[in-house]
């Protein structure tokens, strides 16, 4: 590359008529070996915890890779291990080392990382790169046979057994063969990658190109770059087997099921709840969890429940936020929850136990059934004006009303129920008001006068 930079500077100084001369040789070695069908490479990108569905990918792609003879195949690792059993890490890299298109693994972009198995993929891949900023290793004790490995990843492998190591170090260890900045950089390095030289926007073989001083160069690809990412539904289950979203999913389907049992018939929550619920635990299905920790999960919640129904914090209240927290801490093994997660999840969870869910069950349980005769006779206080109709409190519980009579009724004067018109109650105030209907009316006896006629004995 020197050498061809060198001779195009030199181009550049002899003029025109020499610039041609060296135009046309610089053009037979950009383009040397170039074929009409420069092929494709593509690109797959991995980001996550390889999860059945991402390993099910990567080998999907290496196989219609070589089935459509593509010039090789890129995969562009950011994941900080595997939740699949080593016999699923072992045939992946066993796919990768015996495929028959040319694999290369690029930990990128800068911020990405590579730990335990898919650092490993790493040391199997044929070629392997990393862009500055990343890193590279905790792989542990590995799972993978140590005859998959490339012979410098090998070599230094004690060096990432229980840290990670730079991009810098990684080179000059020999854990990888290349430290380029972006993928691009990268795919320059596969064998049968073709390029070409671009002078200010021409291809150096175009035969009306002028090559002078100043002129831009670039190095342009030949071979087609395909970018491809999971499915639109692959990469939904691949989310929710993520730690963090697996927690969430599980609490939030939990706490919308507890709701739902205080409310009447099945609604939006009950729906959303059940959802979540059933996403939740796929994810954690997927993810090494212990089960004792997710059922002390679900026996928080039915501890919360006991004391909502009250509508006061008690025993079962404490008992639940012990169980809450212990379940939580010891959800996953090997795996965490960043401290942004476990701080939503807690305080969300506690404004919904202790006054959410309290607060909605009084005004579900206080709303007595319309038509109930107990009450038609409450009393109760008017919370806006009623001149005629308005709305009124009855049992802590807001109700549309209407003044049974013109009398107008102001805001924050007490009121009592009259009678119920659907949805509506007829209320009057507690002065002046006309005689409580459920006052049975006297019987008045019979009294003969003057035109009556005494009856016939």
């Amino acid at each position: 590359m020197r050498a061809l930079l060198a001779l195009l500077v030199g181009a550049a100084l002899f003029g025109s008529a020499g610039a041609a001369a060296g135009a046309d040789e610089v053009a037979a070695q950009a383009t040397d070996g170039a074929s009409d069908d420069a092929g494709y490479v593509q690109v797959i990108e991995v980001s996550g915890l390889l999860d059945p569905v991402l390993v099910q990918f990567i080998e999907q792609q290496i196989d219609e890779a070589d089935r459509e003879g593509a010039v090789a195949l890129i995969i562009q690792m950011n994941s900080t291990g595997a939740v699949v059993g080593d016999d699923e890490v072992q045939a992946l890299a066993t796919a990768i080392a015996e495929a028959d298109t040319q694999i290369g693994v690029w930990v990128g972009p800068s911020g990405s990382t590579a730990q335990g198995a898919a650092a490993e993929l790493v040391g199997v891949a044929p070629l392997a790169g990393m862009a500055p900023g990343t890193d590279l290793g905790d792989v542990g004790d590995g799972g993978v046979p140590t005859d998959l490995l490339r012979p410098g990843y090998l070599a230094a492998i004690d060096t990432i057994r229980d840290e990670r190591v730079g991009d810098e170090v990684a080179l000059a260890s020999g854990l990888i063969d290349v430290d380029a900045p972006t993928v691009g950089d990268f795919a320059l390095e596969l064998d049968g990658f073709q390029t070409t030289l671009v002078f200010d926007g021409v291809p150096v073989d175009d035969p009306d190109v002028s090559i002078h001083w100043g002129a831009t160069i670039q190095r342009e690809p030949v071979t087609e770059v395909r970018f491809t990412k999971l499915p639109l539904t692959d990469r939904l289950f691949h989310t929710v087997a993520s730690p963090a979203v697996a927690y969430l999913l599980i609490i939030i389907g939990m706490a919308l099921l507890l709701f739902e049992l205080y409310t009447a018939g099945v609604g939006v929550a009950g729906v959303v709840g059940a959802g979540s619920f059933l996403l939740g635990c796929y994810g954690l299905g997927v993810l090494p969890t212990r089960p004792w920790a997710a059922l002390l999960l679900l026996l928080a919640f039915l501890a919360f429940g006991i004391d909502v129904q009250t509508g006061v914090p008690r025993f079962w209240s404490a008992v639940g936020g012990v169980l809450f927290t212990v379940g939580t801490f010891w959800l996953f093994d090997g795996l965490g929850i960043s401290w942004v997660t476990l701080l939503f999840a807690f305080v969300a969870n506690t404004l919904f136990v202790l006054t959410s869910m309290p607060s909605m069950v009084r005004t579900r349980f206080s709303t007595p059934t319309i038509g109930r005769e107990d009450l038609i006779g409450e009393e109760g206080e008017a919370l806006t004006d009623l001149s005629p109709d308005g709305t009124v409190t009855v049992r802590g519980a807001p109700w549309r009303a209407l003044v049974n009579r013109a009398t107008p009724i102001g805001a924050g004067d007490p009121i009592r129920v009259a009678s119920i018109e659907g949805l509506v109650l007829e209320v009057e105030p507690l002065e002046g008001a006309a005689q409580d209907y459920r006052e049975r009316r006297k019987k008045r006896t019979w009294e003969p006068t003057r035109d009556d006629e005494a009856p016939d004995s």
